[in-house]
C-alpha cells in the first residue's frame, strides 16, 4: 500500500537528485519547528536555497506550484528565519524555490521555479 507520506517522500527525493545534479548542495531535510515545515534547505554557490516540495497526481484541483498560496510562503518564511536565527553560518543571500512534480506516462514532470516568492 502506498501512503501519502511515502508518495511525498518519493517527490522529495526526485526533487533532491534533481537539484543536486543541477549543482546545488544538501545543507538540511526536513526542518521543523512549531507550525512550519522546509521540505530541503540547499546551497546554491553563495545563496541558502529554502525548496517547498509539491507533489500533485493531477492538475485537477489547481497545479502543485499554485498550491502554495500566501499562507504557504508565510509559514516557509517564518520558519526559515527560525532556522537561519538559529544557525552559525551567515549567508549571504537566500531564495525560496518550489519543486513541482506530476507524473507524466511512466516518469514525471519536474517543474523548478527558482526565487518564486520574496520575504514580505
Amino acid at each position: 500500500m502506498t501512503t501519502s507520506k511515502h508518495i511525498g517522500d518519493q517527490a522529495e527525493q526526485l526533487a533532491l537528485t534533481h537539484l543536486q545534479q543541477a549543482g546545488l548542495t544538501v545543507v538540511a531535510r526536513n526542518f521543523h519547528r512549531p507550525g512550519g515545515e522546509i521540505d530541503l534547505i540547499m546551497l546554491d554557490g553563495q545563496t541558502l536555497v529554502f525548496v517547498e516540495v509539491r507533489y500533485r497526481k493531477s492538475a485537477k484541483f489547481g497545479s502543485a506550484l499554485e498550491s502554495v498560496n500566501k499562507q504557504k510562503q508565510q509559514r516557509l518564511i517564518q520558519t526559515a528565519s527560525a532556522y537561519i536565527q538559529q544557525m552559525p553560518a551567515n549567508y549571504p543571500r537566500y531564495r525560496f524555490d518550489v519543486v513541482a512534480i506530476m507524473p507524466k506516462n511512466n516518469s514525471f514532470n519536474i517543474n523548478w521555479l527558482k526565487d518564486a516568492f520574496q520575504l514580505n
